[in-house]
């Protein structure tokens, strides 16, 4: 993760967006919640959050996205603000702005990275320190998405979303575009319409993907299992992947978490910026950014 600490009292961090190159619903708890495996890296795009001392708790939302987040006062950040000071037994006081690149509700997990940074940053600012597990009790209170954020590289994820492991070494440099059609996307509905709520679990993970072609080969075998129950709600999706598909450089495409974010990967961060142009070019509607993956 990236630090820009102009000077000892303000600190700015990025909130990257969680990818899932592959999501598969391997079954259903007695509560509801679904069981998964899935490989998630982070990248493509961030919000930024910058921490400041302050006399109370304040939250300040700019950004491209900021306007959907302004009729919701208790905010993840805020949320996640106060249960840590609990859990320190200290007093919540911070002034945190929230740069909101993201869009919202669109399967890239863009409020559980602002939580689970939110966290990592007052820790920094208010110069304090907690167990790892106790991080993780307060992530996971806060949502499934939440302690994979904690970690921001790549990993695997099943159960609920909180039994993690570090994911496989991957090539340097690959890049990844990340297209959005601007339309939200919500994750209890399309878990609902899901048909088939018991899938066959992902393929066995190599320690290491040597290339781009090896990373796209085991791709190919896996699936999101919630890309077709998200394209009946929402076909646009089906026409983003198209536009990745038929990017010459793309090598391969498909939809992250629950919609209707779509990636495409290439094979530097330099073809995926020139990518990125051209789509942002021909569908200007769209929300499109590139970026590294890590």
């Amino acid at each position: 993760m990236t630090i820009v600490q102009s000077d000892t009292s303000v600190l700015k961090l990025p909130a990257p967006a969680k990818v899932n190159l592959a999501l598969h619903i391997t079954g259903q708890r007695e509560d509801g919640y679904h069981l998964l495996e899935s490989l998630v890296v982070f990248g493509g795009a961030a919000d930024q959050i910058t921490f400041k001392p302050a006399s109370h708790l304040h939250l300040s939302v700019t950004g491209p996205f900021a306007k959907g987040l302004n009729q919701e006062p208790d905010n993840l950040m805020v949320r996640a603000a106060r249960l840590l000071a609990r859990t320190l037994d200290c007093e919540a006081k911070a002034e945190l702005t929230l740069e909101k690149n993201l869009p919202i509700s669109a399967g890239i997990g863009g409020g559980s990275a602002d939580a689970a940074v939110t966290l990592l940053g007052l820790l920094r600012l208010w110069q304090r320190t907690i167990n790892d597990d106790k991080l993780r009790t307060i992530a996971i209170s806060l949502g499934a998405d939440v302690p994979m954020c904690l970690e921001g590289s790549c990993l695997i994820a099943r159960g609920i979303g909180d039994e993690l492991e570090k994911g496989p070494r991957l090539p340097r440099d690959i890049g990844m575009v990340l297209v959005n059609p601007r339309i939200p996307i919500s994750t209890p509905k399309i878990f609902k319409a899901l048909r088939n709520k018991t899938n066959n679990p992902m393929g066995p993970v190599p320690s290491a993907f040597l290339s781009l072609g090896a990373l796209i080969d085991w791709l190919q075998v896996q699936r999101n299992d919630l890309e077709l129950p998200a394209m009946e709600q929402a076909p646009i999706i089906e026409t983003v992947l198209q536009a990745l598909e038929d990017d010459e450089d793309c090598q391969f495409a498909r939809m992250s978490g629950s919609g209707a974010t779509c990636f495409g990967l290439f094979a530097s961060v330099k073809h995926a910026e020139f990518a990125a142009r051209r789509l942002a070019f021909s569908h200007p509607n769209w929300w499109v950014s590139h970026g590294g993956v890590q």
